[in-house]
This record gives structure tokens, sequence and C-alpha cells, in this order.
């Protein structure tokens, strides 16, 4: 979408609201990254390194038999010491041969390629082309599955997920123009995801607003609670 800016992420992080977790920051090695920590695990669910390469991962409401010996957090971490885009579908894919993990969608992103992992004790990868991506737990882009169990909270999420995209299609705008607009919807109720659980067991914890740009630099902007009620704040130590 955008030459100067290869790759431009707005997420939204939702987890129970006592498992503890850390700011974003530098991680030193080759390639060093930044991203922030779940500290029950060691993993983390979003960042980037310094080749430009991006990594996300979100839960998939499926349950796979025997997943869960490994973290998912700590395929993120795998994949962000990848050197492209390319480097970690081969790391996704050879942990995958080696470990069980409970069912994920992963994104990973550079300025050459991007690819969606969907496990569900099978993968499919999805090459993605150029455009506005939206990734839930039940599905990305308009492909959706229903949930066993919870069939109605899995066609509500579809349903704001379409309308996200719907809300975030590009127009003739810069970047930031873009991410502000990105901004603003992952503050927006009426969208569905900004969370907050009545029972306060539940909800949006953290939102990360990343852009990439051609030129190797890059932007963390990190709310470290609902982005409806927390301001964005540069994140210091960037690589």
């Amino acid at each position: 979408m955008f030459e100067e800016a290869p790759v431009v992420v707005a997420a939204n992080r939702d987890e129970a609201m006592n498992r503890p977790s850390e700011p974003p920051s530098a991680v030193e090695g080759d390639p060093a990254f930044v991203a922030p920590r779940d500290t029950e695990a060691g993993g983390t669910w979003v960042g980037y390194n310094e080749r430009g390469v991006f990594v996300g991962v979100t839960n998939r409401w499926i349950d796979v038999e025997g997943g869960g010996e490994r973290s998912r957090g700590q395929l993120v971490r795998d994949a962000l010491r990848s050197e492209s885009a390319a480097d970690a579908r081969e790391t996704v894919e050879s942990a995958l041969e080696t470990d069980t993990y409970d069912a994920f969608n992963l994104v990973v992103a550079d300025a050459a390629e991007a690819y969606l992992f969907e496990w569900d004790g099978s993968l499919e990868t999805t090459r993605l082309t150029p455009g506005v991506h939206v990734v839930v737990n039940v599905g990305a882009d308009g492909a959706y599955f229903e949930p066993e169990g919870r069939p109605d909270v899995g066609a509500q999420q579809a349903a704001n997920a379409q309308r996200v995209r719907e809300a975030l299609e590009p127009r003739a705008e810069s970047p930031e123009a873009w991410r502000d607009r990105a901004k603003s919807v992952l503050r927006d109720h009426d969208y569905g995801v900004c969370i907050h659980d009545p029972d306060g067991r539940f909800g949006t914890r953290s939102s990360s607003l990343i852009t990439l740009w051609a030129d190797n630099g890059a932007d963390y902007a990190f709310a470290p609670g609902p982005p409806c009620e927390t301001a964005y704040e540069p994140v210091e130590s960037q690589v």
C-alpha cells in the first residue's frame, strides 16, 4: 500500500488480566529485535527486527490434540531472529515438525513478502498480497470458521473483523494517516476490538502500532493498557 512503508501494523492484545507481561524493549542478538515479553512463558506476541521483519501471532479458537508443549510466543521470538520473511517461513515450518503448539494464526512480513500461517494440527500457509489484512481468532480476511462451543461469539468476532477491514481500506493517504485511522478503530468499542470483561478476568491488555519504513527505519508506539483509555507512547529502545 505504501512504497515508503512496506509494513504497517495495528494490533490489540487480549489476554487474561492476571497474566504478567513487560513492555516492548530491544533484545540483543543477530538480528536484534524489539518486542514486549510474556513473563509467564517467556515469549512474545508481536515485534519486529533490525532486518525489517515483522512477526505477530493470535490464538486460534480450535483445540489441537497434543498441542501446547511449547509456547506460541516462543515461536514468535524464534521467527524474530530471521533475516527475512522467507527465512521466517522456514523457521515456522521447521518448528512445527519438531515441537507441538496450540492453534495459532501467525503473520510474518517484510518489504519483499508476507505470509499467514494457520495452524490447527495441520498447517495452511498463505502468501499475502499487498493491502489490508485483518487477522482474528476465527480466521482472516473473510475466511472464518465457527469455533466449537461458542458459535455466537465466533460469528460476532468475524463480523467485527469484516467491519474493521472495511473501515481500514486504503485511501490516497500517508502511512501516518492510515495508522491514525487504525488507532481510532482499535479504540472504538463499536468495532468490538477493545474488550472489557465485566468480571475483570479478561480483556484488552495493550496495543501496538508498528511502522517499518523502506529505508530500514522503524516506529513503534505502545499503549500498556486498553487503547480506549491508555495513551500510545513511543518505545524508547528501538533497532
